[in-house]
Formats: structure tokens, C-alpha cells, sequence
């Protein structure tokens, strides 16, 4: 395992990021990750949506994180401000993803205590999130995150056939 492992928020989205947050994209969605896209994963979508989760950074609706592992981007999480009145003090974890050729090497948690971070330091008090995969679930219950409870048949794995989704909060403390 190698010890350059640096966690940080991007601002500028420049072509190497975007297209480094499309390889590990990709790579999740190809290895089953239910996260809002079927098979076949192209490039074409991967680069969409990451110029759209750029144009919302931008406009300050989301913080999106990287782990960068050798210089190369190998995980990536985001924090969605939410964006109703009587809501500020919300937030949802989302699209926390880490390349399969990454994993268990603790990029997941560092993304998630620097989201977690990212969040207190905003000032909210509250983070909700949803997942289909086990292994996230028991990274989220080691971190402190409650469980809600599994809505059934709530979306679909990339290559078909219905997924439940399993609900998580956590409080976050005021500094």
C-alpha cells in the first residue's frame, strides 16, 4: 500500500479531474455499484455527469471531495447542501466512490471523516445518506452512522434486477 494518500475538495474540475472521477465511475458502475447508472457504462455518460456535479460545486450547491492516491484520483465522495428553506442544517453524503483497485486500503473511511468534516465545518448538524452495498454499510456503522432501514425495490443494479436501498443518518456534532 503505498502512503500518498491525500484527501482534498476540488474547485477547478480541470480535464484530468474529470476524467479521473470518470475512470473511477465507471470502474464502480462496471463492478455492480447501484448508483444511478446501468450497463453499458460509457465514457460519454461518466463526463456528463461529472460537468454537471462540476457546474453544481460551482454554484456552491455541493462540496466534492478526491482521494488521491499516488497523484491519481482512486475515490471520490460528495456532500449535497440541501437546498430546502427549512433546511440548513441538512446535508446527504453521496456518490462516495472508491476504484476496485483502491479498496481496503482505508480511502473509504478518510472520505468520509473529511465529508463529515467538511460538513461541521458548514455548520450543519445532520448528514443522510443511502446505499445498496454491504460493505459500505459496515463502514458506515463503524463510523458512527444509524441505520434507518431498507426500503425494497428501490432502484436497479447496472445490469438490471431490482436493489433495496438501506437509509443511514448521522448527527453531527455542533463546533
Amino acid at each position: 500500500m503505498s502512503a500518498a494518500i491525500r484527501i482534498r475538495p476540488v474547485t477547478a474540475f480541470d480535464e484530468r479531474e474529470i476524467r479521473e472521477l470518470g475512470d473511477v465511475l465507471v470502474d464502480c458502475v462496471e463492478g455492480g455499484a447501484s448508483v444511478n447508472f446501468m450497463l453499458p457504462m460509457t465514457r460519454q455518460k461518466a463526463d456528463a455527469f461529472w460537468n454537471s456535479v462540476a457546474a453544481s460545486a460551482r454554484r456552491r450547491e455541493r462540496v466534492v471531495l478526491v482521494a488521491e492516491q499516488d497523484g491519481v484520483i482512486a475515490g471520490t465522495a460528495q456532500v449535497i447542501w440541501a437546498p430546502q428553506e427549512n433546511q440548513p442544517h441538512r446535508g446527504e453524503l453521496a456518490k462516495m466512490l472508491v476504484h476496485r483497485r483502491a479498496r481496503r486500503r482505508g480511502l473509504g473511511a478518510m472520505l468520509l471523516a473529511a465529508a463529515e468534516q467538511i460538513a461541521r465545518d458548514a455548520g450543519k448538524t445532520l448528514l443522510v445518506l443511502d446505499t445498496a452495498s454491504d460493505d459500505a454499510e459496515r463502514l458506515y456503522a463503524r463510523a458512527g452512522w444509524q441505520r434507518c432501514g431498507v426500503i425494497p425495490g428501490y432502484a436497479l443494479w447496472p445490469a438490471g434486477g431490482l436493489v433495496a436501498t438501506t437509509i443511514f443518518f448521522k448527527l453531527l456534532p455542533v463546533t
